[in-house]
């Protein structure tokens, strides 16, 4: 296989092993079926019926011969190309003498033994026995049940399983227990403790589908073992005009809806903690609930516990990121001179990217941070990153929505708005997207649907005053100035330092004629 860099080859190589590191679990070792995997990066010949020829070919396949059973070996010249653009660890092998290659070829192995530990630990999960817990939130997805009374819908039910697990697989910080050994309560009534213990996670999702005529039924709950109280739950409502493209949708909203209701679960869970017993992971939790906020008081706790999360962890990609964005929500809030956050913001994002490039929340944090320094085009392309790596990430979808919406292109940004909406219907952060789809109304010019969004958001969430700023903004265009005054009197509140001036250096919003429509509006409100 060919691939346009070597970094998509090595991700493409890790996949292939972690999915095959899932299918081996719970059968025995003559049963598995395992790979090797070399990587070369080097000239190849394209032959008439599209194979590939050549030393590069030749010494990829050589690699490939001295890895180990469900390794990754590359040559020197591709690890270059990925030492500083991939988090996982790699081990110098040194000079290799390879057959038919004339020269010595430097070899690298990709460490995989947390597949291995998986693997292991999984299969005793298998064998019966109970497991202790991971150190970070662990999840089981057991397969959902066929309620349509027709066994020939059993690979629909299978299938949504199979794809929640993939999909929550992606997140780095949630330990999810492969396929194999969930799909081994396939057909059974268990116990969901029972299960949690012989597995050895912290939560169960169970769900079940049910397909009548051209409609589809997926209902899906979050449990949390322990107790056995239900964390979520939601119900998914389709037509099957096809079937695939329905159950792409409802993976994609169950695991955008899962991950906040995660994060809100362990923090409950980790609230019986003094602050001073948590460790790195459960500062960075207990923080985020005050990063979404866009509350000054709010981003001042959330700076304390996640500098908290680095003393103890000096390379904890997620607290060093998440600190960078409450450094640019300051700036976007108007609490501080964007002069003297931006800046530190940034090199913060870029960190955390450093310590991982393949977090979707890293490529977050500088989207916002590009966002609000007024970069439309970084910050898209930042945006676009963390999508691309975390389809369901409800958060990414909404700043990129703001970022197009800032940008004047409200009809992409209204888009990314809406499906952040769709995918996380019940998450903190509902204000903010009704928020994002005003600001996308406003730069479509479509002024009325502006101030009912601006309003919703502001009802939703009292102290939001981005929400304030813009309904007064869009109230005074409209002309409903009562509205206007009391709107604008609200953000004066929240951000005293509010003029046209600082609109003018400071606002997101990047086209200058937009932005002093936006100054206009305020003008009509009252501001000066």
């Amino acid at each position: 296989m060919e691939f346009r860099s070597v970094v998509d080859a090595v991700r493409c190589a890790i996949e292939v092993q972690n999915g095959m590191v899932e299918r081996n679990v719970g059968l025995p070792p003559e049963r598995r079926i395992e790979f090797r995997i070399g990587i070369h990066l080097g000239d190849v010949v394209e032959e008439s019926d599209g194979d590939l020829m050549g030393d590069g070919v030749n010494i990829a396949a050589r690699l490939e011969g001295i890895a180990e059973p469900n390794g990754i070996c590359l040559s020197g010249a591709a690890y270059e190309q990925v030492r500083d653009k991939l988090k996982e660890e790699f081990v110098d092998l040194g000079d290799k003498e390879l057959k038919n290659i004339v020269r010595p070829v430097r070899a690298y192995r990709l460490s995989l033994s947390q597949n291995v530990a998986k693997l292991e630990l999984v299969a005793s999960a298998v064998s019966g026995g109970n497991l202790p817990l991971p150190d970070k939130p662990s999840i089981a997805v057991l397969p959902f049940q066929n309620m349509s009374g027709d066994r020939d819908q059993e690979f629909l039910s299978d299938g949504i399983s199979e794809d929640i697990i993939t999909a929550l697989s992606k997140l780095h910080w949630l330990f999810v227990i492969a396929r194999n050994s969930t799909f081994a309560y396939k057909g059974k009534s268990a116990d969901i403790r029972q299960v949690a213990r012989e597995l050895g996670v912290h939560y169960v999702l169970e769900g079940s589908v049910r397909k009548a005529g051209d409609r589809i039924r997926v209902t899906a709950q979050l449990i949390e073992a322990a107790s056995g109280t239900h964390v979520w739950a939601e119900r998914y409502d389709r037509a099957v005009s096809d079937i695939f493209a329905v159950q792409d949708e409802i993976t994609g909203s169950v695991v955008g809806s899962l991950e906040p209701q995660l994060y809100a679960a362990e923090n409950v869970r980790l609230r019986k903690r003094p602050t001073e017993s948590l460790d790195a992971w459960g500062c960075v939790v207990r923080a985020m609930p005050y990063v979404w906020t866009w509350v000054a008081r709010d981003n001042e706790v959330g700076v304390g516990l996640l500098k908290r999360a680095i003393e103890i962890d000096p390379e904890y990609a997620r607290a060093i990121g998440l600190l960078g964005w409450l450094y640019a929500a300051r700036a976007h809030l108007g609490v501080a001179e964007p002069s003297e956050v931006l800046d530190g913001a940034l090199a913060l994002g870029q960190r955390a990217l450093d310590q991982d490039n393949d977090d979707p929340w890293a490529h977050l944090v500088l989207g916002y941070v590009h966002m609000v320094a007024r970069r439309p085009k970084p910050a898209r392309e930042a945006l676009t990153e963390a999508i691309e790596r975390n389809p369901s990430f409800a958060m990414a979808h909404m700043v990129l929505g703001s970022s197009y919406g800032y940008a004047g292109m409200g009809a992409e940004g209204a888009r990314h708005a809406e499906l952040a909406m769709r995918l996380s219907p019940r998450d903190t952060i509902q204000a903010a997207v009704l928020s994002t789809i005003g600001t996308c109304h406003f730069a479509a010019g479509r002024i009325a649907e502006a101030v009912e969004f601006q309003h919703r958001a502001v009802q939703l969430r009292r102290d939001f005053g981005t929400a304030w700023r813009s309904l007064a903004a869009v109230a005074g265009l409209s002309g409903d100035l009562a509205l206007a005054a009391s709107a604008l009197a609200e953000a004066l509140r929240i951000q005293p330092n509010l003029t046209l001036d600082w609109i003018e250096r400071y606002h997101p919003i990047a086209p200058a004629e937009l932005r002093a429509l936006y100054a206009e509006g305020l003008r009509r409100a009252g501001l000066s």
